[in-house]
């Protein structure tokens, strides 16, 4: 990389987050930049950074001032940010995404040092296009976008919730490669109805409960009638809205440009993806499974969407497919005999007279009430109700199958349906678990069971890379099934049925990467991205990629 003395020297280069190369500058390089004085003389490798750049970092005594610490270090630092996170990956992603993203969305507006990607405000709707044109960079690939109304399983955070595609697109580029200069968050500050952060005197939001109804609706408009004037052809992932807006949002802009929501498809795919290890392990096909699910928001409704097109896929017609599904909400087993259900839950009512003799009272059927009539293998749980996987709930369950299969998916850690150590204990080892927040492996009969995390950290970085490698002009359903099936296929499991059901987090990129391919050439076949060979689509994956290395800065020639 040659020129750059021309764009910063001195100060303003070492200030330049995607520039600064800190101690690692050569003699040769302080000359022609003027750096000279402005740091210590000893010149340092990347990895002697990462070294020292660790040992700050273990002296921190708390999740949250780990989190400040390496935000801080994005700020200043971009390549040894990452170089740092690739070196200690299973460490420090929990750190700057689940489940410590969580405390530091809440503690926001009290741990904001400095800007980082953009506050699109309510009060300044009608000058959308303006804000974007105020972008770091001209050139994005990815923009990850909230309006913190659901985030994680804390609820809303107002403008706090930047919190979260900032975490995101970090994972963007440490897993999928994108460069981080061509990221962009974004948080769409419409209110808050959070009180807590409303009576915060520190609070950096705009202090306004929740604009809503068709007002809101309208506001999102706006915005992506920007986006696609500003940005047109960058990938637009929607994060963490609510469940009344998160699919409407979708099926309302799928068509009109590059977007997918990562709640909904994201999910979807990576429990997709583990659930097809997991029904190999266990030696059922993914057809003859039958499905519990405990949350019929918008992340619940995705991952049956796509379990249950992979099921036809398998060779099920769409009326067996829906079938093998028994959706719970906090209201009971959904069935026809519920008028309280969106269109989308609907399709997963089970008929009413299938279950009318399952209970006389009036309240529902709960969780327990299914688990004994039914001989589930598989029990998904997206609700955020903490310890709703009760022993007798689980004991039952494993009672009537061999290998059950188990998925608490919540998160953070405080919302999960059950720990991990509890689902092997009472299953006496023989559950096949994943889980939504990070487990330790767990002690049982002699061995550790390694827990697999089904964190979309799996999915949406390698669509990204896929997405921007292949040109793809729109984010296909189909893409997001290749993307799962990837993903299942290099489950460790598979040839070790010990093995966790996803990948270790230090083969993410390499995983990334297969995952991506298969993306592209989905993209290719639904006809949204241009025809390449498959050598030049690896070719192009390989080209975007990118690696944190310093840049050489040759000196000017005049």
């Amino acid at each position: 990389m040659t020129g750059h003395g021309d764009l910063a020297r001195g100060m303003d280069l070492l200030n330049r987050q995607g520039l600064n190369k800190d101690t690692a500058f050569t003699d040769a390089e302080r000359t022609a930049l003027g750096l000279h004085g402005l740091l210590p003389p000893h010149v340092e490798t990347l990895e002697e950074q990462s070294l020292r750049a660790y040992e700050a970092y273990q002296r921190k005594t708390d999740d949250l001032e780990r989190h400040i610490y390496l935000r801080a270090l994005q700020d200043t630092n971009e390549v040894l940010f990452y170089r740092l996170l690739l070196d200690h990956i299973e460490e420090m992603t929990p750190m700057v995404y689940t489940p410590v993203v969580a405390l530091a969305c809440q503690q926001f507006s009290h741990i904001y040092r400095r800007p980082r990607g953009l506050f699109i405000s309510y009060p300044l709707r009608d000058s959308i296009a303006t804000l974007l044109q105020n972008r770091p960079n001209p050139e994005v690939d990815v923009i990850v976008v909230t309006d913190g109304e659901r985030i994680l399983g804390i609820g809303d955070q107002g403008a706090g919730g930047l919190g979260i595609p900032i975490g995101k697109l970090s994972l963007y580029t440490l897993v999928g490669g994108i460069r981080p200069e061509r990221t962009l968050p974004i948080v769409l500050d419409v209110g808050t109805n959070n009180a807590e952060r409303l009576k915060d005197p520190e609070y950096l939001g705009w202090r306004h409960e929740r604009v809503t109804g068709q007002a809101y609706f309208d506001f999102v408009d706006q915005f992506v009638q920007a986006v696609k004037q500003e940005l047109p052809n960058t990938c637009l992932q929607w994060e963490d809205f609510a469940t009344p807006h998160a699919r409407p949002i979708l099926e309302r802009y799928r068509d009109q440009l590059l977007t997918f929501n990562d709640d909904i498809q994201g999910t979807a795919a990576v429990a997709l993806g583990a659930i097809l290890g997991a029904a190999q392990v266990a030696g059922r096909p993914l057809k003859d499974q039958q499905v519990v699910m405990l949350g019929a928001g918008s992340a619940g409704i995705g991952v049956a969407d796509f379990l249950r097109a992979a099921m036809r896929d398998a060779g099920l017609s769409d009326e067996d497919a829906r079938r093998r599904f028994w959706i719970v909400d906090k209201d009971g087993l959904l069935h026809s005999g519920r008028t309280d259900l969106t269109a989308e839950q609907r399709v997963y009512a089970q008929p009413q007279d299938r279950v009318s003799a399952w209970s006389s009272a009036r309240n529902g059927i709960g969780l327990a009430g299914v688990i004994a009539k039914i001989n589930a293998t598989i029990l998904i749980g997206l609700s955020t109700a903490r310890g709703a996987f009760s022993e007798s709930i689980v004991r039952e369950m494993a009672r009537k199958v061999e290998r059950p299969i188990i998925f608490p998916l919540s998160n953070p850690t405080s919302k999960s349906e059950a720990t991990a150590d509890d689902l092997i204990r009472w299953t006496d080892g023989r559950a096949l678990v994943a889980t939504g927040s990070p487990f330790a492996p767990v002690p049982y009969g002699g061995r550790q069971i390694p827990i697999a995390q089904c964190n979309n950290i799996y999915i949406f970085p390698a669509m990204g890379l896929g997405v921007v490698a292949s040109r793809a002009r729109r984010v296909t359903d189909a893409m997001i099934l290749a993307a799962a099936r990837a993903l299942g296929e290099k489950s460790p499991a598979l040839t070790d049925p010990s093995a966790s059901l996803l990948p270790a987090l230090p083969q993410l990129r390499e995983v990334a990467a297969h995952i991506a391919t298969a993306v592209g050439r989905q993209a290719q076949r639904d006809g949204v991205a241009p025809k390449t060979s498959d050598a030049e689509l690896g070719e192009r994956l390989t080209a975007t990629q990118w690696t944190p290395a310093y840049p050489s800065f040759a000196p000017s020639k005049k």
